[in-house]
């Protein structure tokens, strides 16, 4: 047995046959050419190109590991658009006459070491998206076959095996079959790398940076501890033998999560607490159900606009909401409006740049200016909610303004839609999202106007600690603890209780099971978690005494 040392960035044990991932990538060679124009072009024409492929991993990684997670690839189209990397390129096309192959390959090179020299591990970490988009333009320029997949992975997946590569890409992650792969091994990357982050929410065990890790280990037998951040080469008895323990109890605690599907969310006093799941695409429900999710408290309808190389019409949006609605069979379904901007961009909006996009023009600030955008999903939403028991968010509040504008807008889609002879649920609650500071301090009047709050504690956080939620080297400044919060979500709490309304959390805080009890003390009516995360939580709940 051989003992290999790096670093777990996933948590769990995985055994079985090791699979060397053969990544082939092209030769660029230098080639002069004589029309730096044309070559110009052929470069812009694979930009773009690119770009479209990292919609579409966008949209699949949406659906398989999240909105926060699927944020990566907007990152790497957001590298293609960099007037940095893109004056690189064309300099050296017009300047040197080269070909647009070699002028990538040499920007990379020139980028990737710039970020490897940094003192930020997180900085050296995105050398490698560096490489990842580059080297999809060499692949698109030099017409190679395929979408970045490496060759070997199909035969990995066949049987399900231990994955082992020099780095795994971000897209190559995505494009596996993760039900098929007991775990990852990488001779490079970091515990900050986007593909760790992937291996993380995928639930895969992962260890990165084994130095030692070679592809004459291939179809050998390992054992990996994403834990310790260990992996033994053709253990021996003893090691097997207690690495299974390990992964039989962690089995059990699987088996006696599964055992409270259909049990309520009570505490051992009496209790009772909603518990919904968040969802991204249609495709979620599933998970929802499987786990026993009451309802959907936050359902991401911008997915519909992220899938769409156009505006959404009316009826593709009707068509949508009635599916969902229809899914969870009268289970309340909460659908949060248009939630574009700041991290999530989509060309067709034509949103420009902003210096500070976090506080610029997003969410209902887009809705309530272009209120032909705002009009067809609310239209397509009332339409739909004949279908199933539903309720409408709106995101970003800030002011009472906001939502006298919204009721009034409202008010004129249901006019249109009785006038011209559809039919509506005669009540659709309506609530807003607790997300900016602004918006706790003022909820005692906000509170009469909407049917029900919903903390986003994500960018509640952000926001009210000054921390950007998309920058590590701010976590040792963003405490999601922090006092300030906890105030501000009370005082929500509070008001809306005053006020006979109902209030719940659907951000990552409802998933924190060391602040599941302090928020049923403080009131708070319903969780929205991840569908992974709801038995873990039930547990919770019913392990709790509040008075």
């Amino acid at each position: 047995m051989e003992v290999l040392n790096g670093k777990g960035v996933c948590d769990g044990i995985a055994i079985g046959r090791i699979s060397f991932l053969k990544q082939h990538h092209a030769v660029v060679q230098r080639t002069r050419v004589e029309d730096p124009a044309a070559e110009q072009a052929r470069f812009e024409q694979a930009r773009d190109k690119a770009a479209q492929e990292l919609s579409q991993l966008y949209r699949k990684a949406l659906r398989e590991v999240g909105e926060t997670n699927a944020g990566i690839f907007d990152i790497h189209r957001m590298m293609l658009e960099d007037e940095d990397y893109n004056e690189s390129v064309e300099n050296l096309i017009h300047t040197q006459r080269v070909n647009a192959e070699y002028a990538v390959a040499v920007t990379s090179d020139n980028f990737a070491d710039m970020f490897s020299s940094m003192d930020s591990e997180y900085m050296r970490a995105r050398a490698q998206d560096v490489r990842d988009v580059s080297n999809r333009l060499i692949r698109l320029l030099s017409g190679s076959a395929g979408n970045g997949v490496p060759e070997a992975a199909a035969e990995a997946e066949s049987e399900g095996r231990i994955l082992c590569a020099d780095d795994l890409t971000p897209s190559e992650t995505v494009q596996l079959d993760k039900t098929h792969v007991l775990a990852f091994v990488t001779r490079h990357g970091s515990a900050n790398s986007h593909t760790a982050i992937l291996a993380r929410t995928m639930g895969i065990p992962a260890v990165v940076g084994v130095k030692d890790l070679t592809d004459a280990w291939d179809g050998q037998m390992a054992a990996v501890d994403g834990s310790q951040g260990i992996v033994y080469m053709e253990p021996d008895r003893e090691t097997t033998t207690a690495l299974l323990v390990r992964q039989e109890e962690a089995e059990k605690y699987r088996a006696r999560l599964r055992a409270l599907k259909g049990k309520e969310n009570r505490t051992r006093d009496g209790r009772t607490v909603q518990l919904y799941a968040n969802i991204g695409a249609p495709e979620d429900i599933g998970a929802a159900l499987f786990n026993d999710a009451g309802g959907i408290g936050l359902f991401r309808s911008e997915f519909l606009y992220l899938r769409s190389d156009d505006y959404p019409s009316e009826l593709t949006q009707y068509a949508a909401y009635r599916k969902i609605l229809e899914s969870m069979a009268g289970k309340k379904v909460i659908i949060r409006t248009l939630d574009i901007g700041a991290d999530k961009q989509i060309g067709y909006f034509g949103l420009g740049k902003e210096e500070n996009p976090a506080l610029g023009y997003r969410a209902i600030r887009i809705c309530l200016t272009r209120p032909d955008i705002f009009k067809t999903q609310l239209r397509a939403l009332y339409r739909a909610s004949v279908c199933g028991n539903l309720a409408i968010m709106f995101p970003m509040i800030t002011s009472l303004k906001e939502v006298l504008q919204i009721r009034e807008i409202i008010a004129q889609v249901k006019a249109e839609l009785t006038a011209e002879g559809f039919r509506y649920a005669d009540h659709v609650e309506i609530g807003i999202m607790i997300e900016t500071p602004a918006a706790a301090l003022i909820s005692d009047r906000l509170a009469p106007e909407v049917d029900f709050f919903s903390v986003g504690t994500n960018d509640l956080i952000q926001y009210t600690l000054a921390c950007d939620r998309q920058n590590p080297l701010l976590e040792p400044f963003c405490d999601t603890h922090h006092e300030a919060i906890l105030r501000l979500i009370g005082m929500a709490t509070e008001a809306a209780h005053r006020h006979g309304k109902w209030i719940g959390i659907c951000g990552e805080l409802g998933s924190d099971t060391s602040l599941t009890e302090q928020w049923l003390r403080m009131g708070i009516d319903e969780l929205s978690v991840s569908p992974s995360q709801i038995l873990r939580v039930r547990e919770k709940i019913r392990s709790i005494t509040v008075e």
